[in-house]
This record gives structure tokens, sequence and C-alpha cells, in this order.
């Protein structure tokens, strides 16, 4: 009886054992399963990423003289060159060196328009100058250019920074060139340090002549707009035949006769009675009939 229970207990000890163990073994089971499980909820599912090659777009570089430039062809042409040959519809740059000055011309081949957003003046000091204070040896030589009365007159002067190929000059009148009102309008922008919104627009009798009937410069000087036209004439022929010139041989004398300009006799001089005697506009402070005239805006210039 003892044996019996002996065995009895051997086997229920066994029994005991193995439930045990097999408890054991689902606990850790359960347990890496769980595991598993939140590993699984607290991770995002991997995406697949496609990767797909596009061309790569060139980059165009912005040209916004396209539209200024539209109907012309853009030529290179030496500032030097004195061929005086222009092709006809181009637009040239006739600015020294990096400066941007546009010529254009129309389809007889003349020259018709330059423009410069910024006037820089010559620099003598950094650039390849003559002691006559010039970028070449001469100037082109435009058909017209040839008669005694007429100079090779830059648009754009070698002070101001242009160049003397033809798309730069034209024939222009000797007196109107040298002391008329082409004369003026660079001393102007050479006084002001330069100039701004620079618009030249040159127009001819026919379409078969290079010589300008008139010019029109429109420029800022100190932001103030100035209108300048002009027929390409000699002015102190044409003075004269108005009676703006006076018998007296001194210059001096009859240059600074205020009473010639001064109508009413007040002592002071409009922008009227100025350009009424033959002066053009602007009037600058070194002139001698600036003081006796009226700078509102205390810029040095009347009448810009």
């Amino acid at each position: 009886m003892k044996k019996k229970m002996n065995y009895l207990i051997l086997l229920l000890m066994i029994i005991l054992m193995v439930g045990c163990t097999n408890a054991e073994n689902l606990t850790i089971t359960n347990t890496e399963d769980a595991q598993q499980e939140v590993t699984t909820v607290g991770k995002e599912p991997e995406e697949t990423i496609t990767v797909v090659d596009e061309p790569v777009a060139e980059e165009t570089p912005v040209q916004s003289n396209n539209e200024l430039f539209s109907g012309y062809k853009r030529i290179e042409v030496d500032g030097c060159d004195l061929s005086g040959h222009r092709e006809s519809n181009v637009v040239v740059d006739v600015g020294y060196e990096e400066r941007e000055y546009w010529a254009f011309t129309n389809e007889h081949g003349q020259l018709v328009r330059v423009i410069a957003d910024k006037i820089i003046l010559q620099d003598d000091s950094n650039e390849s100058v003559s002691s006559a204070g010039r970028y070449c040896s001469d100037e082109a030589k435009v058909p017209g250019v040839e008669s005694d009365v007429l100079d090779e007159g830059h648009v754009i002067a070698d002070s101001l920074g242009g160049v003397s190929n033809a798309y730069n000059i034209t024939p222009q009148d000797s007196t109107l060139n040298r002391h008329g009102d082409q004369a003026y309008m660079e001393d102007a922008i050479r006084k002001a340090g330069g100039a701004t919104d620079f618009e030249a627009i040159i127009t001819y009798p026919n379409t078969e002549t290079q010589i300008p009937s008139n010019y029109q410069y429109t420029y800022s000087l100190k932001g103030n707009v100035v209108v300048d036209t002009f027929d390409n004439v000699n002015p102190d022929e044409v003075n004269a035949s108005l009676g703006l010139t006076g018998s007296d041989s001194s210059d001096s004398t009859s240059s600074e006769d205020l009473s010639s300009v001064d109508t009413n006799g007040n002592g002071k001089v409009t922008i009227k009675e100025a350009k009424a005697a033959g002066y053009s506009m602007p009037i600058t402070s070194d002139h001698w009939l600036y003081k006796y005239m009226d700078d509102r805006d205390g810029d040095g210039m009347v009448g810009e």
C-alpha cells in the first residue's frame, strides 16, 4: 500500500512538472507575440518610393532686350570701324567697353535711334584715350561727312562714352556740333556727372540720304527730364535770319546784353524770354543768364 502511494505521488509530481513547463512556454510565447504585436502596431508601414527621372530643364537667361530688339538683327561692329557702312534693320552696341548704348537702323540703313539706360562719362584715367580725348584715331566716314560744313558728329560723344563707328556718327552741321545745341547738351550731361533714360531720335528729309534733318534728345539729369529738339542747321545763320544776333563785333558784350533778353525790363529772365533770344535749355549755373533766372529746385539748372 505504501509502495502504491509512492507511485501515485511520483505520478502527480510528473504531471505537475509537465503542466508548469507548458504554462511557462505558453507565457513566453504569448509575451513574444505581444511584443511583436506592439512593435507592429507602433511602427508605420514602410512606403515604397518610386523615383522617376525627369528631364532637367535648361536655364534660359532672362533677356530683357528681347522685346526691345524685336524686328532688328543684333550685330557686333568694332567701335573704331571707320568704313561708314551701315546695315539695315540692325541694332549695335555703341558704348565703349562695358557700356551698353544701343543704336538702331531702319530699312534704309539710316541711323534713327540711340538709347542708353545710363550715360557713363569717359574715364581717361582708366581707359585708353588719346590726348585729344578720343577712343579712336578718327570717326566713321558716313556718306555726307565729306562736306566742308558737316562734321562727323557723334550721337553720344567720346566724352560720354560713345564709340566712333557708323552707328554712332551722323553728318552734322559743324557749328551745331561744336558750339550749338549738340555741344550744349553734351556739356550739360558732363557737368551733371552723367545722365539716365537717354534717347536720341534722328529723322531725315528722305530715304536716300544719310544726312539728318532733325535731332530730338530726351534724357534725365539729376531726376529732371530734359527734351532737346533742334534741326541739323547752322544756329548762327538761323539766329541772324531771325535778327537775334547783334551788330556789336564784341562777342562778350553782345552775348551778355541782358536788355536783349529781358524784354519787359524787370531784371529777370524767364525761360520763354531766353528761348526767344535763341538760348537752348537748360541754362546751367555757369551760364551768364543763370543769375537772372529762377532756379526753383536749386539744382543748378533752369528749363530742364
